[in-house]
């Protein structure tokens, strides 16, 4: 089955109001197997709603509309769809005795116009609005099914939850699951990672890879449909071990996860601590690490020496380490790594030293930057970066940087 949603409403089109049931019924549709390929918004317009609908009736079986189900008189998807099928509206008397119990238990007078409200296309299978008064329905032809569900989240979204689904699913021939695996990598740029899995995508049916680049990181989802779960987990499994058999080595986790997340998890998996000495990124690096869940059992403690002052007297950095090579520079940050991870008492220490823009600093451009890393036995070292994107991303890379340098580290030893 494929489907269309349409969502209805002029505040979605000035950007008063993000379409946020759209992405919560894709969610949904594809975990029954159901095909979602356009995404429609129209204004509050009866004549454009039904250019929408005619279009979308050419290409889709299930054609979903969101919102227009209300009191007022720019609430006008029940009578355009009426008016598209050549049927009538009825009153529901459910979902009038429901609206009215909700007046009456408010102590408000129910007006006409929410009356209309318990309207229903006739024929159609009602779903009971548990959350609010507008009920949704569902109505079938010979060729499409046409679901009506109110528009706010907090109505539309249990709604679609409890009797949504069911009605869709009670018209489908055979269900479909679809599953979803997004692979996670980091320090391969998107260009690389397709040049490696070109043939895969080409060749791509089922299951599909979907690249996707991000904040210096990439993804992939590989979704798979198949009648069982089972069946579908195990299309993944395969395709993502010919991935993974090119690129497993900068892939560092699935689905939601983030690279600090991968990194305490590995930390408290070994009983095994870090510090950090930060310059460019201002204490970024402790503040997501103690944002995560259990950070208090491996982060000893840290310090932000931006100044080159704050280097030598709380890191104790060399005065001639920063006269002779600059706070920007390997020298500085192996050194801040190893003091702060000997101030600290932890297994390992990163350092982050570098410019984040918007000037040169030092004589080096914008975007570069050491980070430092020091261990217990295998002394210390800094890797260059040369970045040069905006500040803010330039310190959001580095401290990816340094957690992907920790953990590959942990997962080689």
């Amino acid at each position: 089955m494929n489907a269309e949603i349409i969502a209805v409403g002029s505040e979605l089109l000035l950007g008063q109001i993000v379409n946020s049931n759209a992405q919560f019924l894709s969610q949904e549709l594809a975990r029954i197997g159901v095909n979602v390929y356009y995404h429609t918004v129209v204004g509050d317009n009866p004549e454009r709603l039904e250019q929408a609908l005619g279009i979308a009736e050419g290409r889709s079986q299930l054609v979903i509309l969101s919102g227009g189900l209300g009191p007022t008189k720019d609430d006008l998807t029940k009578e355009t769809i009426a008016k598209h099928l050549q049927t009538e509206l009825v009153m529901d008397e459910d979902a009038l005795a429901h609206i009215e119990s909700y007046f009456s238990k408010r102590g408000r007078i129910l007006t006409e116009n929410n009356r209309k409200q318990a309207l229903i296309l006739k024929g159609s299978k009602v779903l009971p609005n548990d959350h609010g008064m507008a009920p949704g329905m569902v109505l079938s032809t010979s060729a499409h099914s046409y679901m009506l569900l109110p528009g706010p989240p907090s109505e539309i979204k249990p709604m679609f939850s409890k009797y949504g689904i069911s009605a869709i699913t009670e018209r489908m021939n055979k269900i479909e699951r679809i599953h979803s695996r997004v692979l996670r990598y980091f320090g391969i740029g998107e260009a690389q990672l397709e040049t490696e899995i070109e043939d895969l995508l080409e060749a791509q049916s089922n299951p599909t890879i979907a690249p996707l680049a991000s904040d210096g990181e990439v993804t992939l989802r590989i979704t798979a449909k198949h009648t069982s779960s089972a069946e579908a987990e195990q299309m993944i499994d395969e395709i993502e071990k010919q991935i993974n058999a090119r690129v497993g080595q900068y892939c560092y986790g699935y689905n939601d996860t983030s690279l600090m997340q991968e990194l305490v998890k590995e930390l408290k998996a070994r009983n095994v601590t870090v510090s950090a000495a930060e310059s460019l990124t201002g204490g970024m690096f402790q503040e997501q690490l103690t944002s995560v869940s259990g950070a208090s059992t491996v982060f000893k403690g840290g310090i932000v020496s931006y100044s080159n002052e704050a280097k030598q007297n709380l890191l104790h950095v060399k005065e001639e380490t920063l006269a002779g090579f600059g706070a920007v520079s390997e020298q500085c940050a192996i050194e801040m790594a190893e003091q702060v991870r000997h101030l600290m008492g932890a297994d390992f220490g990163l350092s982050f030293t570098g410019v984040a823009g918007p000037d040169e600093l030092e004589g080096h451009p914008v975007g570069t930057v050491y980070v430092g890393f020091a261990t217990k036995e295998d002394g210390a070292k800094a890797y260059k970066l040369s970045l040069g994107k905006s500040r803010q991303q330039n310190r959001i890379s580095s401290v990816k940087n340094g957690c992907s340098i920790l953990l590959r580290y942990l997962k080689q030893h």
